[in-house]
């Protein structure tokens, strides 16, 4: 892939660029939060850093940074609309060195993994802080102090009762946050267990970002959709036979075998590997207790991914449709291929959406459609061929 030209680290100006080559579609919706991300690269270009020229000195240094905090930006609106390339297109551009974009689901459970380590340190006796909390937030922004989340989204109670603590502490030191989502903020975590102790987060993010919906008329995600047979559906006898033929391509008649990811003490069973390629049923994948960090270890070990019968879901697979949505993510996020047989196509899989489960389906549905397109592929393959 070519380099992006620089264009004056402006996203208004790459976008009209995009837009007269033809490469896309004029867009006055996209236009409009793309002049919100130049803002906001303006705004880190000129923040100046605080000096600690004495105790006292670094006192109201460290005051003066809550309050020249960057603000940042929560674009949301329905999927396929173009909210991810602009969030990109801004990523690359922001002058930061301290930067990282990551799916959200990947960013609270790299968060969980250092609670944990921080907690073991403490049994070990090799801290005194009971708290994981603040270095938990110290170490994050010692790595990045601009964050980018794709899909920021919370379904999970663990997550819920972390993310205000942990926002409170990034955001007075200065973090900026730039996320996409498909809800806004006043509705994530809806219907979620206790929620009314996820609301101060709420108030908080409000408080450390603009919040934007992107509500361009077209879906680009289907426009650009060019089908291959990596979707089999009804689930019948032919869909065996055809997910089987792909299987015996990608495999090539090589040895298959059963093997295990570690994980933290345990492992993640996969039935069928062979180098970068892999196995499951839905079952093996949805009606177990896995969760983020699973299917974000699986998305880095393989490539490819088939996943066979995955049936309708209703109210009765509440948690397998949450699993299988996070599977979705994760795979997608990291442009793994995959082959699947199910029930039915993707925007008919799901029966009555109600609740967190349907706002985050609608997601899902896209992303099965857009990973069987020509461009998913051809980003698949590129990333293959660096691995």
């Amino acid at each position: 892939m070519q380099p992006l030209p620089d264009y004056n680290l402006s996203v208004v100006e790459r976008l009209k660029s995009l837009t007269s080559s033809g490469e896309l579609k004029a867009d006055a919706a996209q236009i409009e939060v793309a002049t919100q991300l130049d803002r906001i690269l303006h705004d880190l270009k000129t923040l100046k850093p605080a000096k600690k020229s004495s105790a006292l000195g670094w006192m109201f240094a460290r005051k003066a940074k809550q309050n020249s905090a960057v603000k940042g930006l929560y674009v949301y609106g329905s999927v396929g609309r173009g909210k991810t390339m602009l969030m990109d297109m801004f990523y690359e551009m922001a002058p930061v060195e301290a930067k990282r974009r990551c799916h959200f689901h990947e960013f609270m459970a790299d968060v969980h993994n250092r609670v944990h380590a921080h907690r073991q340190k403490l049994k070990n006796g090799e801290t005194k802080q009971a708290d994981p909390i603040p270095p938990v937030a110290a170490a994050l922004l010692a790595e990045a102090k601009l964050l980018c989340f794709d899909e920021f989204t919370v379904t999970d109670i663990a997550d819920a009762m972390i993310l205000a603590r942990l926002f409170t502490e990034l955001f007075a030191n200065g973090c900026t946050l730039v996320t996409t989502s498909n809800v806004v903020p006043d509705n994530l975590y809806r219907d979620g267990l206790n929620r009314g102790l996820f609301l101060p987060f709420v108030d908080l993010l409000k408080k450390y970002v603009d919040v934007v919906t992107l509500d361009s008329p077209t879906d680009y995600r289907m426009e650009k959709l060019n089908s291959l047979p990596v979707y089999i559906s009804p689930l019948d006898g032919a869909a065996d036979q055809a997910m089987d033929m792909a299987w015996h391509h990608v495999t090539a008649g090589h040895i298959i075998a059963p093997t295990e990811i570690p994980m933290k003490g345990r492992s993640i069973h996969v039935p069928h590997a062979q180098g970068r390629v892999a196995r499951f049923t839905f079952s093996d994948l949805c009606e177990k207790p896995l969760g983020a960090s699973d299917f974000l270890a699986i998305a880095g070990r393989f490539d490819t991914v088939f996943v066979d019968h995955i049936p309708f879901l209703d109210a009765d697979k509440r948690n397998e449709t949450k699993r299988f949505i996070i599977l979705i993510d994760a795979l997608y996020d990291h442009k793994v291929r995959l082959f699947a047989s199910a029930a039915a196509m993707p925007e008919d899989l799901l029966g009555k959406r109600k609740g967190t489960e349907g706002f985050e389906f609608d997601r899902t549905a896209s992303r099965l459609f857009e990973m069987r397109s020509a461009e998913y592929l051809a980003e698949h393959n590129e990333k293959r061929a660096v691995i």
